[in-house]
């Protein structure tokens, strides 16, 4: 792959990023259902979303967010956005877990969300979060006053319907197709809520690769499996309808958490079905070191015309720092694999924080990572002239 110097290997995340002590403390107080002081929750929260912004730019990172700093987790903050969700059900382990429970009590520790279990949803599913999204927004947008930044260069993470009815027990609907259409409906409000900033929108899909068919599906085949998410992918469609492809990106993944991983479903076997989606762009994990081989995917499976491919070429498991030399080499192999007019954005695999209190990589060493990762695409960018 050959690129000129107007199109160089930029650079983005997948929306969480590390969230501040003070922050952290009120998200633990409302998560418990204690009482927050609304000023205090507006200072620290925009405090933190002007910080998260700060860095981000510092940093070099070309296309950014808010962090995620007000919100809980990437999926289950939904529950302050839609309605009859509440209570805790416990939750199965992952299948590739079943195998290896003592692994899973280190690795889903976090004193803020209990990930041992999952809400329900107990009623009709209906959007009720146009306060927290707007405010969210306004909050980034007055981040962003003084900064250089073009709106069309930031983004807004978004749970799809698909994770939300994964990680939600349906103790209403029933029906599987069902409840994840009613889910779309809803999820629709906020797509379109989001788009209308001229940001673009990220799907959190991570249900559509392995934390799918290891969890909820975890019985059955991978042509099942296929079939499930076809329908998935259809009810995403859905919910998208009316807002520009070209504003649209999907991130879907094997799970973040250090485990086993060894019943992960191939990229090879799902990309076809992916390629569905009414989206311009896809991020997928390729420094996952049980995936680093499927970049070769991409040949078997090439992207549809016009797509922006964004590599996880940065690990979010471990505290290592990535070398720049290694992250360019895993850029390196992806684009010698797309066709020459492919564009690509360089970004980790996932978030650094996507389960507030949970992070498998600590704080201090987030942010080195980005840094690693911006010199790693200016190193291929000139390697790939």
């Amino acid at each position: 792959m050959a690129i000129d110097d107007t199109s160089r290997i930029e650079t983005t995340h997948i929306g969480s990023l590390p969230r501040p002590p003070e922050l952290l403390d009120l998200l633990r107080t409302r998560q418990s259902g204690g009482d927050v002081d609304p000023d205090e929750w507006e200072r620290v929260s925009s405090e933190a979303t002007d910080d998260i912004v700060d860095r981000q730019l510092a940093t070099g990172i070309d296309e950014i967010n808010n962090g995620e700093q007000p919100r809980v987790s990437f999926n289950y903050y939904v529950g302050e956005r839609l309605t009859n969700i509440g209570g805790q059900r416990e939750q199965a382990l992952w299948a590739d877990l079943e195998e290896y429970p003592a692994v899973a009590e280190d690795t889903f520790e976090t004193d803020v969300i209990d990930l041992a279990s999952q809400p329900a949803v107990t009623g009709e599913i209906r959007y009720d979060g146009y306060d927290e999204a707007e405010r969210e927004i306004e909050q980034f947008h007055d981040a962003l006053e003084g900064t250089d930044v073009d709106i069309e260069d930031t983004f807004f993470t978004t749970a799809s319907p698909s994770v939300v009815a994964a990680t939600h027990v349906d103790e209403h609907y029933g029906d599987h197709e069902e409840y994840v259409s009613a889910i779309a409906d809803a999820m629709a409000e906020e797509y379109q809520l989001y788009a209308d900033t001229g940001a673009t929108i990220q799907i959190d899909a991570p249900d559509l690769l392995a934390t799918g068919h290891s969890h909820l599906f975890a019985d059955n085949s991978v042509e099942e499996f296929r079939g499930i998410v076809e329908m998935h992918v259809d009810a995403l469609n859905e919910a998208l309808s009316g807002i520009p492809e070209e504003q649209v990106r999907l991130h879907t993944c094997w799970g973040s958490y250090e485990g086993p991983h060894h019943l992960d479903t191939d990229l090879a076997d799902m990309l076809p079905t992916l390629y569905e989606a009414d989206i311009s762009g896809l991020s997928v994990e390729q420094a996952n070191p049980r995936h680093q081989h499927e970049y070769r995917a991409f040949a078997e499976h090439p992207l549809p015309d016009g797509w922006t491919l964004i590599p996880g070429v940065v690990d979010v498991k471990t505290n290592i720092i990535d070398h720049p030399e290694t992250i360019a080499d895993r850029i390196e192999r992806v684009a010698n694999t797309v066709p020459d007019d492919t564009k690509i954005v360089a970004a980790p695999d996932c978030g650094f924080g996507t389960q507030a209190g949970l992070g498998m990589v600590h704080p201090d060493i987030a942010w080195p990572k980005l840094e690693a990762l911006v010199e790693g695409a200016e190193i291929a960018s000139e390697r790939l002239d």
